[in-house]
């Protein structure tokens, strides 16, 4: 996925918060008043790095101000203050990631779960109906499957993903919501893993699928960058290859009117329009901000061959 997020970290502003923090002693011991009065990072990290380590809420952290961390509350603060200074996601140093009103957990092995792939799932959520099929490709961790089944209680969800670290993740996330018995998780690439499984069409597939050009990864800002898996991000030259495989192959899983969902970067939409035949019909969405963030593709019907044929009208 490309991401539209700057660092929430100002340029020249990381070194100095360092500098600030190599400063602060281990001692004497500090009040959650102290902490949150400090100014090493920006007031919102600093409360939810605090809500983190200490377990109050952030309503909770002013409510106790004048409360002593103990010891390791204070070390553990410190430690994932520097961290945050240096550029790591918050996300990754909670193991927290709000999605669709829903906490995940997130590590290294995943993507960080964006506000603007939620218009890739409400759209979903419109088409299932109560008791739909419906597959997530690249499920990463599992945001969106596990979103689609917590919603939907009778939806049925298959998710597949290439890496092992990142099913792990989405199991544990399908557990934590209680909705493990009704999404089937696959390791392998694209729809493959789905061939023989998969018995009757699915009326929607979702797609967050890797689709930053390799040529603008070294312009990603540094939290994204350095921290997060490049599996997860890189698309290969251009951005779109994995989704010219994907539309390819999708038909042959698809029941006649079935959609298919991707979300794109706000510049790809008319590249990624090129990669459908005259077996589909095409619309672009927009997201919060007024930029072109998913194609919704309707699969009419006609031929498609198991294992990736080309749609009809190629």
């Amino acid at each position: 996925m490309k991401s539209s997020t700057p660092s929430s970290l100002p340029s020249g502003a990381s070194a100095v918060r360092l500098e600030v923090l190599a400063r602060v002693p281990a001692k004497p011991r500090l009040s959650i008043g102290d902490v949150l009065r400090s100014g090493v990072l920006p007031p919102l990290d600093r409360e939810l790095i605090l809500s983190h380590v200490t377990g109050l809420d952030r309503a909770g952290l002013y409510c106790y101000w004048e409360r002593i961390l103990t010891q390791k509350e204070q070390e553990r603060f410190w430690e994932l203050a520097k961290r945050r200074a240096a550029g790591e996601p918050l996300a990754y140093l909670t193991g927290q990631k709000e999605f669709m009103g829903l906490s995940f957990y997130v590590d290294r092995r995943v993507l960080i779960p964006r506000p603007e792939t939620e218009l890739l799932v409400e759209r979903a959520l419109e088409l299932m109906g109560p008791d739909g099929v419906a597959v997530d490709v690249g499920t990463g961790s599992g945001a969106v499957a596990v979103s689609l089944a917590r919603y939907c209680p009778g939806a049925r969800v298959w998710a597949t993903d290439v890496c092992s670290g990142a099913l792990e993740v989405a199991r544990a996330n399908a557990a934590r919501h209680g909705v493990a018995g009704r999404v089937v998780f696959l390791q392998g690439d694209l729809l493959d893993p789905l061939k023989g499984r998969l018995t009757e069409g699915a009326g929607v597939i979702c797609a967050n699928l890797p689709y930053i050009a390799s040529e603008d990864m070294p312009s990603l800002p540094v939290q994204v960058r350095l921290y997060e898996p490049h599996l997860a991000l890189d698309g290969g030259p251009g951005g779109l290859g994995h989704y010219e495989r994907l539309v390819r192959q999708a038909p042959a899983f698809l029941k006649p009117g079935g959609r298919l969902l991707l979300e794109i970067g706000y510049d790809q939409a008319r590249r990624a329009l090129a990669l459908f035949g005259a077996g589909w019909e095409l619309r672009v969405e927009k997201d919060l901000a007024g930029l072109d963030r998913m194609i919704e593709a309707r699969w009419k019907g006609g031929e498609a061959l198991d294992g990736g044929a080309a749609v009809a009208g190629e």
